[in-house]
């Protein structure tokens, strides 16, 4: 063998044998053989190459152990190696990396001789390709897991979403869909799966009864044109079951489409409940301001003919108060709901009744043909309101008032309509109410000569153009003045002087009688503290300035600052006081009467209840209107009033004041029936506070006699 190695380049015709040695020295594989005693016999050119040996160190007679040192001082890293391993005795594949990261197998072969052969292969590029075709075949089973989970995740996921979902191809043909998909439509899941017809599930979902109000082949044709359109689409469907159900159409590029079908049946049912709570009162279910401005919109653009229009009333209940205060606001809303129900049965389907808060009702009547159908409707209102009332037991009755306006005569848009039948209102009431009235021009005008005295009403306080008249109250016996009544007056810088029937009632709707009474309560305690000791003041205090608050203290403060006696104070009020909360006024009137002051019932006999309210409280004074005084004369009713009341008067202990005496005749008779006072103009206007020192109290004994008296 070492003959081969020696004559390799021999340029002689090779042998047989030196062929062959020639070429096992050109073997990829790297040989080595060894005898018995372990020393190399042959060594082919690779096994140096792949070592990196010289062929000094591979010359036959080498010890094995040599080679084995050197391949360990490479620094070699053992990766696998037999079972069982002797050294190089028994056969194996030992593999190894070198320190230049080539990966080396290596195989012994014992020989019967007791030698052996070791082949040496450089593996490198095999073992790379294993590891990338083994990292590729754990990425295939990684990626297929994580498909298995993702799919498993899907299944999950799909079939736990609140809304259905399904996936169509271009065929319409189903390639997946959840179980909410199912239990929504009431679908059997063993007859709906992938390749399911659009057509199938249609004839599927009529059998469960889970359809809209079309037929079968509409929903198909209308499902059709939304499957085939590649724009996206959300419907709200509405099934003959009662459900609800909000579908997203989704199309795909390929021709298919995912859709979501979410059921918002109590979703729709809220916004539904939402919309009419927004558009109606909470206590009658009538139309509230928003949905009347509406519908009002809606019947003024409607109008078909010419000839056709549209009737506004606005209704007002009379003595609507009395029933909160005397039964309470429950009796209160029970009375606004049967309003309610008495105003459903008179109207149309085309007209709208409306609850504008409180007490104040509008009718839209629309279309109308001609004014008197608008009448015709507002007497049967008027009718229907004035029957009574029964309240869990307690029967009451009550009234109203219609203002009504007529567009498009008198208004092109609602809130021209309906200021102009607030006006009508207006008038309505302050013509006795219990009636109605339409709208006129003139109403408008005298709203905008109401609105400039009410400005002009605010400033009067403040400018100083307030003043206290004083009219005497005379006894009839003596023909002494035992007092004077605080009347006020307003002097307009513009208008002179305005009587107070012309601004009291606008004070009070307003709410500044409560400052200006104030102002009259502390004038009056002021004046009359400079009057002689015996002689009393009486101030009028209405019904809104008594519930306001304050009273009191404006009482306890006027009496503190002018130094009067409270005995010398007389407050005079009408039964209407008592309507409101009546104990908390008997409380207050109570309070009064404990500091000295006289409580006086004024106009008495005008009300509904005067004799209840004498019970409830012990009056000092009662007050006969003049409307009994002027009459006595010549009517026997008012006669025989005058003579109860003086003497009920006289039995309970109580002062009698006739109001308004202005003949001798009318003077004989009250005193003949027993009144005990008077005042009028018999004996004297109203007049300034000077005008009183200077005609009365500076001359006050002098004038002691009646026939010395004259009529200022």
């Amino acid at each position: 063998m070492a003959d081969v190695i020696e004559h390799a380049n021999d340029p002689e015709p090779a042998h047989p044998t030196r062929l062959l040695e020639h070429a096992i020295d050109n073997l990829s594989l790297g040989l080595v053989i060894f005898d018995s005693k372990r020393k190399v016999v042959f060594c082919n050119r690779r096994y140096a190459e792949i070592y990196r040996l010289s062929s000094e160190q591979i010359k036959p007679g080498t010890a094995i152990s040599e080679l084995v040192e050197h391949r360990l001082n490479l620094g070699l890293k053992v990766l696998s190696k037999p079972d069982a391993c002797a050294g190089e005795r028994v056969a194996g594949s030992t593999v190894l990396e070198l320190p230049d990261g080539r990966i080396i197998s290596y195989t012994v072969y014992p020989m019967p001789d007791g030698g052996g052969m070791a082949t040496h292969e450089d593996i490198t590029d095999r073992e790379e390709l294993s590891t990338r075709l083994k990292r590729q075949v754990e990425l295939g089973q990684a990626h297929e897991e994580n498909l298995r989970i993702a799919n498993l995740q899907f299944d999950i996921a799909i079939n736990n979403m609140s809304q259905g979902l399904c996936f169509f191809d271009a065929e319409h043909r189903l390639i997946v869909c959840n179980d909410r998909f199912l239990d929504m439509y009431g679908l059997q899941a063993d007859r709906v799966g992938p390749g399911t017809s659009l057509t199938e599930i249609v004839d599927m979902r009529f059998e469960a009864g889970s359809f809209p109000a079309m037929s079968r082949d509409e929903y198909i044709d209308w499902r059709t044109k939304v499957a085939i359109s590649a724009e996206p689409s959300d419907s709200i469907v509405e099934l003959r079951n009662g459900r609800t159900f909000k579908i997203r159409h989704r199309p795909r590029p390929d021709g298919g489409w995912v859709a979501t079908h979410e059921d918002i049946t109590e979703q729709r049912q809220s916004e539904v409940k939402i919309e009419y709570m927004a558009h109606h009162d909470a206590l009658t279910n009538l139309a509230n301001r928003i949905l009347l401005n509406e519908r009002l919109e809606q019947a003024l653009g409607r109008r078909i003919h010419a000839e056709e229009a549209v009737a506004v009333h606005h209704l007002d209940l009379d003595q609507f108060k009395a029933v909160n205060d005397t039964f309470g606001h429950h009796a209160g809303d029970r009375l606004l709901k049967i309003v309610a129900d008495r105003l459903r049965a008179l109207v149309r389907e085309t007209d709208t009744i409306a609850r504008m808060g409180g007490d104040e009702f509008v009718i839209v009547q629309a279309p109308i043909a001609d004014p008197a159908q608008a009448t015709a409707l507002a007497q049967g209102i008027i009718g229907s309101i004035s029957e009574p009332f029964d309240l869990d037991g307690h029967q009451t009755t009550i009234g109203a008032s219609i203002g009504i306006a007529v567009g498009p005569g008198d208004g092109l848009i609602p809130d021209k309509l309906l200021r102009n039948a607030d006006l009508a209102l207006y008038r309505a009431k302050g013509d006795g109410r219990g009636t109605f009235r339409f709208f006129e021009s003139a109403m408008d005008h005298q709203m905008q000569t109401r609105r400039i005295m009410e400005q002009d009403l605010r400033k009067a306080l403040p400018s100083g153009e307030f003043e206290l008249y004083y009219q005497p109250v005379v006894n009839l016996a003596s023909n002494d003045i035992r007092g004077f009544e605080a009347l006020i007056r307003w002097n307009h810088p513009k208008r002179g002087l305005i009587s107070p029937a012309t601004f009291i009632p606008l004070a009070e709707e307003i709410g500044f009688i409560v400052p200006m009474g104030e102002w009259v309560i502390r004038q009056a305690c002021a004046t009359a503290a400079g009057w002689p000791d015996d002689l009393h003041v009486a101030v009028n205090i209405s019904a809104v300035q008594f519930r306001s608050p304050g009273l009191m203290q404006v009482i306890v403060g006027a009496l503190a600052a002018s130094g009067l006696h409270p005995t010398r104070l007389e407050i005079e009020i009408t039964e209407t006081v008592l309507l409101h909360n009546r104990e908390a006024t008997l409380a207050v009137l109570h309070q009064l009467r404990s500091l000295g002051i006289r409580i006086a019932m004024d106009d008495f006999g005008t009300g509904y209840s005067s004799l209840t309210y004498l019970q409830c409280f012990p009056f000092d004074k009662i007050k006969i209107d003049r409307s009994f005084v002027k009459n006595i004369a010549d009517n026997a009713s008012s006669l025989n009033i005058v003579r109860a009341v003086a003497a009920l008067a006289n039995g309970m202990g109580m002062t009698t004041t006739a109001e308004g005496v202005e003949t001798i005749e009318q003077r004989d008779r009250i005193a003949s029936e027993g009144c005990t006072e008077m005042q009028g103009f018999l004996f004297s206007r109203p007049l300034p506070a000077a005008d009183i020192e200077r005609l009365y109290l500076a001359r006050r004994e002098a004038q002691k006699a009646p026939d010395r008296i004259v009529a200022a």
